[in-house]
């Protein structure tokens, strides 16, 4: 049994919500709701895995375990009798005994001990042949039969969506039924397939129904993760609080894991005891900087600086030099914890840490304060002044620099080859959805068309045509998709890499592209309309007017988009609106001189042909996220007074 990947992105329910992992410091709350409320201990033996071999193999291959597909079938059949004649080889009056004997659990496949023992006996030729795959789906009937009852930190480890899917099938459908009603995202989402998955593994190992897992039992499961799994998603308590809402747990059980562990923002001796360090008096000491420096910064700040000086700094110390109990650090000492920090060992190879400069940065800046502290309280600090390890001149990010642009320029020459089939496949991908979205809203309801390459059945939908997105069924999966946003989707990640590439803007400027980007700029004296293209200031705090890129290579459906997706009434309000409020912004907060000239009236003034803004229907990936306020100031040039080029032609 293997894990399996590639699932669809997730979706939050909203009846129960979703479990965050837990919480850095709340493992002695989990112990303490452990001894409130106890797990099942695992049984030893039971009357299933107490069959003889005679009994075992009829029960597991009649219903409800047989398999409709002969060839499935099959294939379970035999990888169970391999398991048998393999467990038959080992100690134990059960198969549970015999299964704990074998060592299968600790070892780093399981698969390979049955594997290597039916290639000594040549029943196979191949480790990875199909009769070691087959040997997965026998487990999973063993394990569904009940007759083996794995350790929960190996099922944790290896459970599969067909492990579960088969316990659902055969051994409790109405308890997974309940729990699909009870979560409100699609049952195949990677939040609620890996609660499905945990509760497996906990009735494969407890045995049982899904109404007879425990408190104690999901609590188990999680204090097992919280060691085992470093990612927040493998550690997901969302499994807890589904089964907590089947009303299957006592009264005294938390709703949230969450809450029940959540203690706010740590203190700063409790960030420094993460990390274990046995020196009492420096432990004490890095509390108390902590301490003092609290008020000047932020929590997030502190914690860094707790990590860098509690768990890099000193306890790297530790390590490597048992019993170290003084700042004041040897030459060779100080020498070699800085090339320690300063690299870092990938898959055996000693590369440079990212972070390794802020490191030394955070230690020489801990020996400084200490000094200087010192001066005004000797008593407290003056014990603990040492010369600094870390000089200054060891702090120059001179050479970080210039390798940072040499990595960027070695990505840009790895990158630049493939940019035409990116190019292709993105072009290819927003002509495939728009054909699909057009043969899809020529075809009526229940209709199958062919488009983009793909045959597919316009959806039925029950509230007919007042369904402003287009749907459409596989025919042979009946997968639903949504094929306007599917187009939507697809236009706008070409368009992306259509600006990226014929501009050259960076990112973080083309998050900022919004309607007013794409201006016309009216000649006075021939009344040519030149398109142009703004950008807000960004890292160089300079706006750009580039006509460049509009009137020469940005792709023309890239423009004339707005134009088809608006009415003209629509496309007006938008593209007038906007600017009379940025201008009016300009005009209240632009500052004035002490003595301005003289002025006509507007009246006497003579009127500047309006510009025509298209406004593009941006998505969700370049929408411009800055409030009016935040919007009139990224679009006023630096100074707050607009340049003599706006002045000279009305831009």
């Amino acid at each position: 049994m293997s894990a399996t990947s590639g699932l669809q992105a997730p979706a939050r329910p909203s009846a129960v919500p979703v479990g965050d992992r837990l919480l850095a410091g709340g493992r002695g709350d989990l112990a303490s709701l452990l001894d409130r409320f106890p797990p099942r201990p695992a049984e030893k033996t039971w009357a299933v895995t107490r069959q003889p071999r005679e009994q075992l193999p009829d029960r597991l291959l009649s219903a409800p375990f047989r398999m409709e597909n002969t060839q499935s079938q099959a294939n379970r059949k035999a990888g169970m009798t391999q398991l048998l004649d393999w467990l038959e080889t080992q100690p134990g009056g059960t198969w549970q005994e015999r299964w704990a004997a074998s060592g299968a659990e600790e070892a780093g496949d399981w698969r390979a001990l049955p594997a290597r023992w039916l290639k000594d006996g040549n029943r196979i030729r191949d480790d990875h042949g199909p009769e070691v795959s087959r040997l997965g789906t026998g487990m999973i009937l063993l394990v569904t039969g009940d007759a083996l009852r794995p350790g929960l930190p190996f099922l944790l480890t290896f459970t599969s969506r067909r492990l579960a899917a088969e316990m659902a099938r055969t051994r409790d459908p109405e308890g997974f039924a309940r729990l699909e009603g009870l979560c409100e995202t699609v049952p195949d989402s990677p939040v609620a397939t890996r609660a499905f998955r945990r509760i497996t593994a906990i009735m494969a190992a407890k045995g049982g129904l899904v109404a007879d897992i425990t408190a104690g039992d999901c609590l188990e499961a999680l204090h097992l993760m919280n060691g085992m799994f470093h990612r927040g998603s493998d550690r997901n308590a969302y499994f807890y609080q589904l089964m907590h809402a089947t009303g299957a747990f006592p009264a005294g059980a938390p709703g949230s894991v969450r809450t029940s562990l959540a203690r706010g923002q740590l203190t700063a001796g409790q960030l420094i005891d993460r990390y274990d360090i046995a020196c009492r008096p420096v432990r004490d000491l890095l509390a108390d900087y902590l301490k003092e420096r609290q008020p000047s910064v932020d929590y997030a700040t502190l914690r860094n600086l707790a990590q860098r000086l509690g768990s890099v700094f000193w306890r790297d110390l530790e390590l490597h030099h048992p019993g170290i109990d003084s700042l004041h650090l040897s030459p060779d000492v100080a020498a070699g914890w800085k090339q320690r920090a300063l690299t870092t060992a990938v898959t055996g190879e000693k590369q440079m840490r990212a972070t390794g400069l802020e490191v030394l940065t955070v230690v020489r800046a801990f020996y400084l304060d200490i000094a200087e502290w010192a001066l005004e309280d000797p008593a407290r600090w003056g014990p603990w002044a040492a010369p600094c390890p870390v000089r200054g001149d060891e702090l120059s990010r001179r050479k970080e620099l210039s390798r940072r642009k040499a990595r960027m320029d070695q990505r840009t020459r790895e990158r630049l080859p493939v940019l035409p089939a990116l190019v292709a496949s993105a072009d290819a991908q927003r002509r495939a959805s728009r054909e699909r979205l057009e043969a899809a809203t020529a075809a009526e309801p229940g209709e199958t068309f062919t488009a983009g390459g793909q045959t597919l059945r316009r959806s039925a939908l029950a509230i007919g045509a007042r369904s402003v997105r287009i749907w459409a069924d596989g025919p042979g999966t009946g997968k639903r998709r949504d094929l306007t946003l599917e187009e939507h989707r697809g236009f706008w990640s070409w368009a992306v890499v259509e600006v990226l590439r014929h501009t050259g803007i960076r990112v973080e400027e083309l998050t900022e592209l919004s309607h007013h980007s794409l201006v016309q700029y009216s000649v006075p004296s021939s009344g040519e309309l030149i398109p142009l293209l703004h950008i807000a200031p960004s890292k160089t705090d300079q706006e750009r007017l580039d006509p460049g890129p509009v009137r020469r290579r940005l792709p023309g459906d890239l423009v004339r988009r707005p134009r088809e997706d608006l009415e003209p009434a629509d496309a007006a309000a938008a593209a007038t609106a906007p600017r009379h409020r940025e201008q009016a912004d300009r005009r209240r907060r632009r500052p004035r001189p002490a003595r301005q000239r003289a002025r006509p009236r507007r009246a006497d003034r003579p009127r500047r042909p309006a510009a025509e803004i298209p406004a593009p229907r941006f998505p969700e990936i370049v929408y411009h996220r800055c409030r009016d306020e935040r919007h009139a100031a990224a679009h006023r040039p630096a100074g707050g007074r607009a340049s003599r080029r706006e002045h000279d032609h009305g831009i």
